[in-house]
């Protein structure tokens, strides 16, 4: 049977993978469905470096979804501490609270299940059911659109996500036996993040540097459409609602509006940015009685 290019390539991708990889918790054959679940709410746009020991902290104080869900959902942002996007730590509550009421405690390991929960978007449900099971589905993030862009597209760059498109162009070099399929998944992922980088990747060093298609072109430069850039942090919403949470997780009393006024010069900002709080289920109360993070 004649391999296909694409199956060459994922079978590349697992054999370098089994090879040697970073050690990282939820990597070790044992970790559990919960834990795995946790760490890819929190590896959102956060650097593994700091999810890291915030993860060993997390699953010692809540080792399970019904921990967790016991707890009011202004422990699980109070404990997001400085993660960043606190709205992920509503929305792990809210899935902890979900599987607890619908899957006895356990965290499923159907894609469409996973799907249900607060918070669970295409990757991060592929990747429990792929990592924590053994499932055989494409996990797609976004080193690996950039290992497929540059690979099989012959493309610099990926370009804006394409959620069926990028999930099929995954598929297409997954080998059909789930192990290898999982190792393919966490290989294009480890692949992009410590070969195929964005800015300088070293093309010396990957496994996949001979049928590249990128490489063969000759490095041509990404004219394509490009996915939106995100605003700087300093001296957005983003900071301002950082700072009033910070003054609420040190609290063990309602803070007044006074208090909080006070953290930024600019009301009209600051009146903005609590108000999204609010209306994100982050932060409750009022001007008279105080603001505190949620307690139901």
């Amino acid at each position: 049977m004649v391999q296909s290019r694409e199956s060459a390539i994922g079978e590349r991708v697992a054999d370098w993978f089994a090879a040697g990889h970073r050690e990282l918790p939820w990597r070790h054959p044992d970790y559990p469905a919960w834990g795995i679940l946790v760490s890819e709410f929190m590896l959102q746009q956060t650097p593994v470096a700091r999810v890291i020991p915030r993860l060993a902290e997390w699953i010692e104080r809540w080792p399970t979804p019904t921990a967790l869900a016991a707890v009011p959902p202004g422990e699980a942002v109070r404990a997001w501490n400085t993660l960043g996007y606190p709205r992920r730590a509503l929305n792990l509550h809210g899935a902890a609270v979900a599987i607890t009421a619908r899957h006895g405690g356990v965290v499923p390991r159907d894609v469409d299940a996973l799907l249900e929960l607060p918070g669970v978007g295409p990757y991060t449900a592929r990747a429990v059911a792929a990592f924590a099971y053994g499932v055989r589905t494409p996990v797609v993030d976004t080193n690996v659109r950039r290992v497929l862009a540059r690979a099989i597209g012959g493309q610099a760059e990926p370009g804006p996500p394409q959620t069926r498109a990028d999930l099929t162009a995954m598929e297409a070099i997954l080998p059909h036996d789930p192990e290898r399929a999982r190792l393919t998944n966490a290989g294009a992922m480890e692949l992009g993040q410590v070969v195929c980088t964005a800015r300088s990747p070293r093309c010396e060093e990957c496994p996949l540097a001979a049928s590249c298609a990128w490489r063969a072109a000759g490095y041509p430069k990404y004219d394509g459409p490009r996915a939106s850039r995100q605003k700087s942090y300093e001296g957005s919403d983003r900071q301002v609602r950082g700072l009033i949470l910070r003054e609420l997780r040190a609290a063990d009393i309602p803070v007044a509006g006074d208090a909080l006024a006070a953290l930024w010069p600019d009301a009209t900002q600051l009146e903005r940015s609590l108000a999204g709080l609010l209306r994100d289920g982050l932060v409750t109360g009022d001007p008279d009685d105080g603001y505190t993070l949620p307690l139901i």
